[in-house]
């Protein structure tokens, strides 16, 4: 890291918590209303008489930002907030959203986010090898960029992999999701909503043990501070090793996160929080096919075979981030809020990736990088939520600004090494690297956006939900390397709506439509900057809601259309023009249930077909797009023993169907099933589970012509649970 420049060469401060003037002024521009507001509450409560105080102090609420998670565990949800940023029935909502709760992930003893959504309708948990964080595609396009942390985007480096322990759940908007998010990817959205101070102690210890060196420590504790609770802190930790079938590959990941709720007054709830993760991790991109999935003339290859190579050096990251999440009630209609996070990232990695095989079909061409990473940024999201009445319509109004301001670099050195003998694999090869750097370009992106959605009820069981969002969005470029300086400036309209009817008691059928857009960087041959990628879906669907929320169900189709993806150009060689289109049309349902007889099931079907429309490349015109698979069925169930009460059976599975794209080889469909057990003592819980029961080998990604993924043989897991 010795070659990047120092972004706060004068500050006390370890240098990862360290801003330089330019952005703590920004930080500060960015919230007086919120410290204002703060400064209010307080000398509020101040001048409260002494009695007054202690008549309302009872009827004081807990911290309410990200509320309703009790109301979230069960594996049937009703509620969900990402569709309309304030929590909202999923039975008037004129848009799929799902939820994974609490309750589910330690069900199924979850440990990275693409398990936690296995059983999702529509999203496709995608291997890319173990490259350190996780891929998703929703609806056919990659959405692994678009994942939220309670309603705010990451940093543009994703490489600090979220830790599920730390959330209480996770919601997933499906589809074309801008106007109250910005720029996304059409397939749609993950947010991921965090634990937060209660006004209820808690006390959890955790250890788990597993195959292949599984290895977790984790607790969660929280503190009321004050006598009504709302003062408390809770705190959030995770210590994991875990080791890989796949020889020499490891991960190490530290996490801690603690957060405090304030009492600013009755009207006004206030939670300060931060994060802290270091992960040390090898990364092995997969194998070739041939040998694998394809034919090989020299015999068959063991999947567990690590092509890297394990001198070169190993991916090494560390990530902060804080904030705030206020919200204050200026009436009993009107509510003030405002989440800001400033977050950094930083950290080297060192990777071998695969090339073409040689013509013997046993020396495997490889490359090899050095990455330098270098991120942070200061997301802000302002609101107002406002609920009235007009001309007989109710209205729930949410108006506001969220702001982006962030430095991004990744640099690298392209380097050098040895072919591999895959039938007679040496390791320590030497690499040889360049003393420059073969990619330098620093950048600053800015991006705001203000945006209004109204969710409006009348008539008998009519909802109507409509949005409108304008952004602008500046992104300065540095390439060092070509010294050359560039300064891209977009903007964009997206507006979205839905229709709700409740035709029944606990019925609802609906139709929608969004837009979504996201920035392309890059120039054409004529030097002009590529325009936005957009994204437009229609919707329909029937929902369910039984009485009492314990039975949902959902059933959706929809068309969803990505537009000016970048296409070779058929003119001039090494150049793209954004002149492609791609569409994805499918059919999903979900089912969720919480039965009085000990069963709790969730279960989703999705029927996906993907097409490249258009392309300058004649060759993959019609063909579906890569890591789509028509059909996926999943189920996952759990039921308390009426004999024993204290024990839990779990059992799942899901179906997979062949993945067909532009590879030169088809992925096969596979089955996998899951099960667990659980015992839940005075003050302790057992849970043992074992994943992909039968042992089944298959592979559930590709990276290009060159490499499959092989997915995670037959694994065990034991976890304690202490409560105290």
């Amino acid at each position: 890291m010795s070659s990047l420049p120092s972004r706060a060469a004068h500050c006390s401060l370890p240098s990862h918590l360290c801003a330089s003037p330019a952005r703590k002024a920004t930080l500060f521009a960015l919230t007086p209303l919120a410290l204002c507001l703060a400064q209010a509450a307080m000398a509020q409560q101040a001048s409260a008489p002494a009695a007054d105080a202690a008549v309302t102090a009872p009827q004081l609420q807990e911290v309410r930002i990200n509320a309703s998670t009790e109301k979230d565990m069960g594996f049937a949800p009703v509620e969900a907030q990402t569709a309309s940023k304030a929590p909202m029935r999923r039975l008037e909502t004129p848009q799929s959203v799902s939820v994974v709760t609490r309750e589910q992930m330690e069900s199924r003893q979850i440990t990275n986010v693409q398990q936690a959504l296995q059983t999702v309708a529509g999203v496709s948990p995608v291997n890319f090898g173990r490259r350190g964080f996780d891929d998703l595609n929703i609806r056919g396009f990659r959405s692994t960029e678009s994942i939220l942390v309670d309603g705010l985007v990451q940093s543009p480096g994703m490489w600090a992999k979220l830790q599920p322990y730390g959330y209480e759940r996770f919601e997933v908007l499906k589809g074309s999701a801008s106007v109250l998010y910005g720029q996304v990817q059409p397939g749609g959205i993950v947010n991921a909503v965090s634990k937060r101070p209660k006004k209820d102690a808690i006390n959890e210890v955790g250890v788990e043990v597993g195959s292949f060196g599984q290895r977790t420590l984790q607790a969660d504790i929280n503190r009321p501070l004050s006598e009504s609770g709302k003062t408390a802190l809770r705190i959030n930790a995770q210590v994991s090793n875990a080791d890989d079938p796949t020889q020499f590959v490891y991960r190490r990941d530290r996490w801690f996160a603690p957060s405090l709720s304030v009492d600013l007054g009755a009207q006004t709830d206030l939670v300060l929080f931060a994060t802290y993760s270091q992960s040390e991790w090898m990364r092995q991109q997969g194998i070739t096919p041939y040998g694998t999935l394809l034919p090989n003339r020299n015999g068959k290859l063991p999947v567990t075979m690590f092509t890297g190579e394990p001198a070169f050096g190993v991916y090494d990251v560390e990530s902060t981030t804080v904030g705030y999440a206020l919200e204050h009630r200026l009436s009993d209609t009107m509510t003030f809020r405002q989440n800001v996070r400033y977050e950094t990232e930083k950290g080297t990695g060192n990777f071998v990736s695969n090339q073409a095989l040689q013509a013997d079909q046993r020396l495997q061409n490889r490359s090899a990088s050095r990455q330098y990473m270098d991120f942070d940024l200061l997301a802000t999201d302002t609101s107002l939520l406002s609920r009235f009445k007009a001309l007989g319509v109710k209205h729930q109004l949410v108006t506001g600004l969220d702001v982006r301001s962030g430095h991004s670099l990744t640099a690298s050195r392209t380097c050098r090494i040895g072919a591999l003998d895959l039938f007679a694999p040496v390791y320590g090869m030497q690499a040889t690297c360049p003393a420059a750097l073969t990619s330098d370009a620093p950048a600053k992106l800015t991006v705001a956006g203000l945006y209004a959605q109204d969710q409006i009820k009348f008539g008998q069981g009519w909802t109507a939900l409509l949005g409108l969002r304008r952004d602008w969005s500046t992104n300065d470029i540095h390439n060092r390397v070509a010294n050359q300086e560039t300064r891209q400036k977009d903007n964009a309209t997206t507006l979205s709506a839905g229709l709700v009817y409740e035709f029944k008691p606990g019925w609802a059928a609906y139709g929608s439509y969004g837009e979504s857009f996201l920035p392309t960087s890059g120039l054409d041959f004529a030097g002009a900057s590529f325009v936005p990628e957009t994204g437009k879906q229609w919707e329909a669907g029937v929902k369910y809601e039984a009485p009492g929320g314990q039975v949902t169900g959902a059933l959706a189709v929809f068309d969803l259309v990505r537009e000016n993806v970048t296409t070779a150009d058929p003119v001039n060689t090494g150049f793209s023009v954004q002149t492609g289109e791609q569409r994805a049309r499918g059919l999903e349902l979900e089912l969720g249930a919480d039965l009085k007889n000990g069963w709790k099931i969730t279960s989703a079907y999705t029927y996906t077909q993907t097409k490249v429309t258009r392309d300058n490349n004649a060759a993959i015109v019609g063909l579906p797009l890569n890591l789509t698979p028509r059909h996926t069925l999943t189920a996952w169930a759990t039921y308390k023993l009426p004999q024993y009460q204290r024990v839990t059976l779990g059992l799942g599975g899901r179906y997979v169907s062949e993945q067909i794209g532009s590879y030169p080889f088809t992925l096969p469909s596979y089955f996998v099933a899951d099960a667990s057990i659980s015992y839940v003592g005075e003050s302790y819980r057992v849970t043992a589970g074992v994943k992909n029961l039968f042992d089944k080998a298959y592979y559930d990604g590709a990276i290009n012509a060159n490499v499959v993924s092989p997915a995670l043989p037959r694994s065990f897991n034991l976890g304690v649970t202490y409560f105290f």
